[in-house]
């Protein structure tokens, strides 16, 4: 079995990631082909795609928002992302087991007892009118039957795991600051989520492992778990088996990848990239070794916006009156500067309108 080192595997997540060379293809076809994008800071998917697309224009994404192509929802890992309609409704019901048992990891004392079923029939019967709801709100009108679990465990049972919800434009829209105000998924996309197979197979399964090798992958069932959260994928691998081909990596993982999909050369040259806070590049891996030192994984779930050079996190990013400041994480060279500063002035521009193109790299560690 041939064995991929560790450039080898970043080379590959780069070109899925549409990172190796900026595509040209439409906003909602980025967003399918990423399997959405992490959400939970609103902004940030804007600087996601920017790092990922031609031409990108911010306005584009926020028309699909307000114009229910794609939609903010509590999927994988039970976080928010930005995924296309069609794949919200496609994926929810394969969701919903580990959504609620990852609301149970956190609040299984004040949960206990509580029929979690009529809770769920109870919320929707509330959000079935239409009208648009914080998640206090939704609480509000459920707290006199359900007082003991309190607020905030009620709450984030009923928003993140049990009533497929949609979180409504303006929140998520460039350069929009708004709450958040959800709505029944079904109401805002005109039809219900699609239920489970009821022969017992895994279509979506099967299709999720196929859509994560495509922009993940090569990859082992512990990558593609961290990236879901979903348990009884190895039985959709197993299901698949015959269409994909195996590696291993240089820990003997066994590694599944589709036979087509590119595995560029290791030698490839990777370019300067930013990329927002909470990206799937890094947090679609159990093993991010492929991306991230193990020295600097915690700034992956840490929210820190970091930046490749050649292809590897290098540095953190931040944005002050209008400055991108650059700190790197080790020693960059004369061209490493020159080629983060000639990026970073161009995301100063996007993110300021052209207003902007300073960019100031802070001394590179000892």
């Amino acid at each position: 079995m041939t064995v991929l080192d560790t450039r080898a595997l970043n080379r590959a997540t780069l070109a899925r990631q549409l990172l190796l060379d900026r595509a040209d293809v439409p906003v909602i076809d980025a967003v399918a082909h990423l399997g959405g994008l992490q959400a939970q800071e609103p902004q940030e998917p804007f600087v996601g795609l920017w790092s990922r697309l031609r031409a990108f224009d911010p306005s584009v994404l926020s028309d699909l928002l307000t114009g229910r192509r794609v939609v903010r929802t509590h999927l994988m890992r039970r976080t928010v992302h930005l995924v296309t309609a069609d794949d919200a409704l496609a994926w929810r019901a394969r969701h919903e087991t580990m959504l609620r048992q990852r609301v149970l990891g956190v609040y299984r004392r004040e949960l206990d007892g509580v029929d979690l079923d009529e809770l769920a029939a109870a919320g929707r019967a509330v959000m079935s009118d239409g009208e648009p709801r914080s998640m206090t709100e939704l609480t509000r009108a459920l707290a006199e039957r359900w007082p003991t679990p309190g607020p905030r465990a009620l709450g984030e049972m009923l928003i993140g795991a049990l009533v497929p919800v949609a979180q409504l434009p303006p929140r998520g829209l460039w350069r929009t600051r708004a709450g958040v105000r959800n709505v029944l998924l079904s109401s805002w996309l005109g039809r219900e989520a699609d239920p489970p197979s009821p022969d017992g197979s895994d279509p979506v399964g099967q299709a999720l492992v196929r859509r994560y090798l495509a922009a993940f992958g090569p990859a082992a069932s512990a990558d593609l778990r961290a990236w879901c959260g979903l348990a009884g994928l190895p039985a959709a691998i197993a299901a698949i088996r015959e269409e994909l081909v195996t590696f291993r990596d240089e820990r003997g993982r066994e590694l599944w990848d589709l036979p087509d999909a590119p595995r560029p050369d290791p030698d490839t040259p990777a370019p300067v990239r930013f990329l927002p806070a909470f990206d799937n590049a890094l947090l679609g891996y159990h093993d991010r070794g492929r991306i991230i030192d193990d020295a600097h994984r915690g700034l992956s779930v840490a929210g820190a916006r970091v930046v490749l050079v050649d292809g590897r996190v290098a540095a953190t990013w931040s944005v002050e009156a209008g400055t991108v400041i650059v700190t790197p994480l080790r020693r960059f060279s004369r061209a490493d500067r020159s080629t983060v500063a000639e990026q970073g002035r161009a995301l100063a521009s996007f993110l300021s309108d052209n207003d902007s193109h300073r960019v100031q790299i802070t001394a590179s560690p000892r």
